[in-house]
C-alpha cells in the first residue's frame, strides 16, 4: 500500500539527476599502481561517448563533469572542442573540477602552501576554471584540496586558515552570478598528521567566508569509521549549505567502491 511518504519518494526519484565524473571511465587504480582495462576511455571524446551510453540507458545522467588538467589540458583553447563533443553526445559538460594536487609544486600544498608564488600559481588556474565554467555554461566549480601535513610542527595550520580563507574569498569574487563554489571535505590522505580541509565544519566555515555562493560538497567515502553520514547531510540541508555530494561506498578509507555495496541502508 501507498502512502504519501513513499509516493513522494519515488516522485524524487524519477526526478533525480545524476552527473558522472569523466574519470569514471577511465583507467583508474590505487597509490601502488592500476590495472588496464581495453574499453577504458582515454580521450576526452571517449568520455562523452560512454557518459552519452549511460545517459541512454538510464536516462538520469544528462551532464558529466570534468577535470580541467586531464580534459581540457589547454585550458580554454579546449573548450571548443568540448562544446562540439557535447552537442554531438548529447551530454553537457557538468562540474568543472581544478587540479590543484598533481604538481610537484603542490608537495606542501595550494592554497594553504606556506609559499606565495605558489599559492599564486593554484589560485591563477582556479580562476582560468571559473572562466572556462562560464564559457561552458557550467554552473558548479568544485576544488579538491590536497592541504596538509604528516608530521606535527611542520607546518602553521592557523596560517593555513587564512590562506585558504583569502585564496577562497578571491576565487568567489571572481564568480559569475549563476555560478557557485563548491568546498569538499577529507580527514586524511594524502596527508595524514593534518588536513586543511578535514570536516564538514572546516567546509562549512570556510564557505561562509568565502561568500553567499559557496556551498558545502559531501563526498560520501570522505569520512571516519561509523561516523554518521546522514547527520551530517541533515545539519547542511537546515543550514542551507548542501552543495552536491560525491556518491561512493567505503568500507575502511576512501575506497571508491560502488554506491551502496558496502552499506546499502546508509543510501
Amino acid at each position: 500500500m501507498k502512502t504519501k511518504q513513499t509516493e513522494a519518494v519515488w516522485k524524487a526519484l524519477d526526478n533525480l539527476r545524476i552527473e558522472l565524473p569523466s574519470w569514471g571511465f577511465a583507467n583508474t587504480g590505487t597509490r601502488f599502481g592500476k590495472f588496464i582495462q581495453l574499453a577504458a576511455a582515454s580521450t576526452i571524446e571517449e568520455k562523452f561517448s560512454d557518459a552519452a551510453q549511460v545517459h541512454a540507458v538510464t536516462g538520469a545522467c544528462p551532464t558529466m563533469a570534468l577535470h580541467v588538467q586531464w580534459d581540457l589540458p589547454n585550458g580554454s583553447q579546449d573548450a571548443g572542442k568540448v562544446k562540439e563533443l557535447a552537442k554531438k553526445h548529447g551530454v553537457k559538460p557538468g562540474s568543472i573540477n581544478p587540479n590543484v594536487f598533481q604538481d610537484q609544486e603542490y608537495k606542501y600544498g595550494s592554497l594553504g602552501n606556506p609559499d606565495e608564488s605558489i599559492r599564486r600559481k593554484a589560485l591563477t588556474h582556479i580562476l582560468d576554471c571559473v572562466r572556462i565554467a562560464e564559457t561552458l555554461n557550467c554552473r558548479d566549480i568544485s576544488p579538491w584540496f590536497a592541504d596538509g601535513s604528516n608530521y606535527p610542527g611542520t607546518q602553521s595550520i592557523r596560517k593555513r586558515i587564512g590562506y585558504f580563507e583569502e585564496g577562497l574569498k578571491e576565487v568567489h569574487g571572481a564568480l559569475r552570478p549563476r555560478q557557485r563554489l563548491l568546498v569538499e571535505y577529507k580527514p586524511f590522505e594524502p596527508a595524514f598528521y593534518h588536513t586543511d580541509i578535514a570536516d564538514w565544519g572546516m567546509a562549512l566555515l570556510l564557505a561562509r567566508a568565502a561568500g553567499p555562493q559557496a556551498y558545502v560538497l559531501v563526498d560520501t567515502g570522505h569520512h571516519y569509521q561509523a561516523q554518521n553520514i546522514e547527520q551530517i547531510v541533515a545539519w547542511l540541508l537546515h543550514q542551507k549549505m548542501i552543495g552536491g555530494f560525491h556518491f561512493n561506498d567505503r568500507r575502511y578509507a576512501d575506497d571508491d567502491l560502488t554506491l551502496g555495496s558496502i552499506d546499502p541502508y546508509q543510501v
